[in-house]
């Protein structure tokens, strides 16, 4: 059975697969076809209902997989007890590549939004399978390298200065990855609280409920309950 039919029996009708192969993930480019199959056939595949942690922060960091279905929420339990949201990821996001790294914790929680399936491996089978196929581990340190490079990159864009600019940005991201469209715009559906927003921006809490004020002042957004729209006409 492929690696397809066998996410679709585990995840059911009801949800809805990411068209995203584990063997076709960043970390795993340039690959030939014969060690992409021998990742997609020995790859993990488990199934979590709504609420259910994927991983918890501070549990050992020994798996790397593929959100084949649903969404999950990364939170973070401060020293004083607070739970902060730090980012949300979706069908088709990779998580845990900091597996490869030594005797390391996850740093956050993985909280399921929805139910999930995800497709990956934990450290044990990785390491099996790179014996086997020692091109496999030489490509993946080149594809981490290039990511870091990415990556660097793109804190270029934390350097705007105006906090309202920084803030419509990350909601519009947010938005384009998560959201639904309307004839006005596109619709965050899920709550964002000014704490999770200010950790995704980087900025204290009461500068995000000022930010957000002038983003609606000036139509920038369009909130109704715990609903934000994004109106086209302001993407940039």
């Amino acid at each position: 059975m492929s690696e397809g039919c066998l996410c679709e029996v585990l995840a059911g009708k009801d949800v809805d697969l990411s068209s995203v192969c584990i063997g076709h993930l960043w970390i795993f480019e340039n690959l030939t076809a014969e060690e992409m199959g021998a990742l997609v056939q020995n790859a993990i595949r488990k199934v979590y209902d709504r609420g259910q942690a994927v991983f918890l922060q501070g549990d050992p960091a020994r798996e790397m997989f593929l959100l084949k279905a649903g969404r999950v929420k990364l939170s973070k339990i401060t020293e004083d007890g607070a739970e902060i949201t730090l980012d949300i990821r979706k069908a088709g996001d990779f998580l845990g590549e900091n597996m490869l790294s030594e005797d390391i914790t996850y740093p956050v929680t993985a909280w399921c939004m929805e139910k999930t399936l995800i497709c990956g491996f934990d450290k044990d089978c990785f390491e099996r399978i790179v014996v086997q196929h020692p091109n496999i581990g030489l490509q993946v340190i080149r594809n981490l390298s290039n990511r870091i490079n990415w990556l660097t990159t793109r804190m270029g864009s934390m350097s705007i200065t105006n906090l309202e600019d920084r803030l419509h940005g990350i909601l519009v991201s947010v938005a384009r990855e998560h959201g639904a469209t309307s004839s006005h715009g596109l619709v965050i559906q899920f709550p964002l609280t000014h704490e999770d927003l200010s950790f995704l921006v980087g900025a204290h809490r009461v500068s995000i409920t000022r930010a957000m004020k002038s983003l609606r002042e000036s139509g920038r957004i369009i909130q109704q309950g715990r609903t934000l729209t994004l109106p086209f006409e302001n993407f940039q």
